[in-house]
């Protein structure tokens, strides 16, 4: 289908218009609905693939449901800046064929509403869709994947989260297995069995007839109370066991690793990849792979304009059979998919040759001018049509 020009009458009014006309605002609500919905199915489903290790993280730690909605919401950012852009490209891909095979814009067109005039509404969209991402990228993301990390990190550490589970061989730590028959609701605790196998030579059992949990300046203390300590060595051939009125045991030893103050490229603002403030540990191939991700960021939401162009010119352009608006709509979504996954694929590459950076912007820029000179008559069909038709006469 080729939509044709704007009536001159119509010119006239457009020119003299201070908004653009309710045609357009009516395809832009049309688009704007299947986004939304592709956009959060798309995402349901990949979220649920990212958030089982932290379902199995907050089940052996103990944690609480309010916690695990927290730390699958800090996800949402990093999924949505990728998911965002090719759920605009199928959703304006779909929008624009049913609107083309219910005759909605071929109406349209009898009605003066030109080409330039439907690729406003799609731009906007794509305006809209680069605005959320860049969002994301720039803000969203490494603020969720700070706060997840140091989320992570803190539960890891949280061993009175990770003990507080009665009757259940706990392991808080590889090599330790804890088990509490009875906790109080003072907080006092009945039926301890620590056993420490860090050092398979030498492991140690704790056992103590009660106890409690206390949180210290210094950390985390597990105090015992009426127990022994049974100590083994020689592969068992020796056993010693000590009795104790108190026994301290410090949790800390036991919990993950520290914080590391180096943090990683997801969790960098923009600022930080171009300019890190560490004066240690960044070496020059952690600056460029700083900077790649910094471009590779800023160029992400293009995609959106490339995606919303290459769908608009697979649907208005060309003839209206069934097998040719399959082949078309097939062959955009190729398009689309290289564009993205070429994408993906040199930031290798400019990881070791930051030059390369430039191609990061380059290609939603081919993309976008590919589908324009498609919708201007430039496809190889069009171009093939014409010398054909030259060639006859």
């Amino acid at each position: 289908m080729t939509m044709g020009s704007v009536r001159p009458e119509a010119q006239g009014r457009l020119a003299g218009a201070l908004r653009p006309p309710r045609l357009s605002f009516y395809v832009l609500g049309q688009l704007l609905g299947p986004v939304a919905m592709l956009t959060f199915l798309l995402t349901s489903v990949i979220w649920l693939v990212n958030i089982l290790p932290l379902l199995d993280l907050v089940i052996n730690r103990g944690q609480s449901a309010p916690t695990f909605l927290y730390l699958i919401l800090l996800l949402l950012p990093t999924l949505l800046m990728i998911i965002m852009p090719i759920a605009f490209f199928f959703a304006t891909l779909f929008t624009l064929h049913r609107l083309s095979g219910e005759s909605e814009l071929v109406a349209m067109a009898a009605a003066g509403y030109s080409l330039r005039q439907l690729a406003m509404p799609v731009l906007a969209a794509a305006a809209i869709m680069m605005a959320f991402t860049y969002l994301c990228a720039l803000w969203l993301m490494p603020a969720g994947q700070r706060a997840l990390r140091d989320k992570v990190l803190d539960i890891r550490a949280d061993m009175a989260g990770a003990l507080l589970n009665e009757g259940d061989f706990n392991t808080p730590a590889l090599g330790l297995t804890v088990f509490i028959r009875q906790l109080g609701s003072g907080g006092e605790i009945k039926g301890i069995l620590v056993h420490d196998n860090r050092d398979r030579n030498r492991p140690v059992t704790y056992l103590a007839e009660k106890g409690i949990l206390a949180q210290t300046p210094m950390g985390t203390r597990l105090i015992m109370l009426d127990g022994t300590v049974e100590a083994s060595a020689q592969g068992g051939k020796q056993l010693s066991v000590l009795n104790f009125k108190s026994y301290t045991v410090n949790l800390d030893q036991f919990a993950g690793p520290t914080r590391n103050t180096l943090r990683k490229i997801q969790e960098r603002y923009l600022g930080e990849l171009f300019w890190p403030s560490e004066t240690q540990g960044v070496t020059e191939r952690i600056r460029n792979q700083f900077f790649a991700e910094a471009h590779n960021r800023l160029s992400q939401p293009l995609y959106a304009i490339a995606f919303g162009l290459i769908a608009l010119a697979a649907v208005v352009r060309g003839r209206r059979q069934r097998g040719s608006i399959a082949l078309r709509l097939t062959m955009a979504s190729f398009a689309a998919a290289g564009l993205r996954i070429a994408g993906y694929g040199i930031m290798g590459l400019a990881q070791r040759h930051p030059a390369v950076t430039a191609v990061f912007y380059l290609l939603p820029l081919l993309g976008a001018a590919g589908a324009i000179a498609v919708m201007a008559g430039y496809s190889p069909s069009s171009i093939l049509a014409r010398r054909q038709m030259q060639a006859a006469t």
